[in-house]
């Protein structure tokens, strides 16, 4: 079965900077779908920040497997409600690959629960990233190790939790390393940051990196149906447990309230 994958895209940099516009006419969030096209299993489509529900509907969200999410400029313009949708579908089991500067996305802080800071200078350094879990499915077919001529620094501290899985570490010319490519796991979702992408540089044409993205998606893809009840909290009826039991004492809510959230 194909893996029904949505590249969400903030779509301002490819619009206002004219060296973004030079590397990327059609968006990131173009190219990143063309990469991804490359694989027959996975069917793309593109979504941006300026659609309707920012992109982020109820509808858009239950037809994808894996949401990729590239953002930078405008972390701040995106929606709590648009927040939500996306949460709570990874938690039901929808994949999600975060790029580059979404480290500072709602959405990866709010499924972090960190602040998600980091080290960073834009001197279009030599990156190489070495694979330091070269038997992980997202590093199949990969070199040990791949260089990316001009790229922006991120370097450690890291302030996330500590990951599932760290695949890969990227080491910098100005000396610093960076843990590049990391896991989670939250709820049902499998959830993959992967470093590399600033908009000034051509790395998302590079085929090192196409190959990871490919590799991400079919690793987050859920297997299963999604758990669509997961952030319920259900108040359960006296007469329902599963033990006989009798009320006793006072209660702030009614049967069948669904309480204070």
């Amino acid at each position: 079965m194909s893996i029904r994958c949505t590249v969400w895209g903030e779509n301002i940099h490819e619009r206002e900077n004219p060296v973004v516009a030079s590397i990327y006419p059609d968006g990131l969030h173009t190219t990143i779908a063309q990469a991804l096209s490359e694989d027959s299993g996975i069917v793309p489509r593109t979504v941006t920040l300026q659609d309707p529900a920012q992109g982020c509907s109820p509808d858009i969200l239950a037809e994808t497997d894996v949401l990729v999410w590239w953002g930078h400029k405008a972390h701040g313009a995106v929606s709590d409600r648009a927040v939500e949708n996306v949460t709570k579908r990874v938690w039901a089991g929808m994949g999600l690959i975060v790029l580059h500067s979404g480290h500072f996305s709602k959405v990866f802080k709010a499924l972090m629960g960190a602040p998600c800071s980091l080290k960073w200078r834009e001197a279009g350094e030599r990156e190489r990233i070495w694979a330091v879990n070269p038997s992980h499915p997202i590093a199949a077919g990969l070199p040990g190790c791949f260089e990316l001529e001009h790229e922006e620094m991120y370097g450690e501290p890291f302030a996330i939790p500590e990951p599932l899985e760290t695949v890969f570490i990227s080491w910098f010319q100005g000396g610093e390393v960076f843990r590049s490519g990391v896991t989670y796991q939250r709820g049902a979702g499998r959830i993959f940051y992967f470093r590399p992408g600033h908009e000034t540089y051509p790395t998302y044409h590079d085929g090192n990196v196409h190959r990871v993205l490919r590799n991400a998606v079919r690793w987050a893809a859920p297997v299963g149906a999604p758990r669509e009840n997961i952030c319920d909290a259900p108040n359960v009826p006296v007469h329902e447990a599963l033990e006989p039991i009798e009320a006793r004492g006072p209660s702030l809510h009614g049967p069948g309230s669904a309480g204070y959230r």
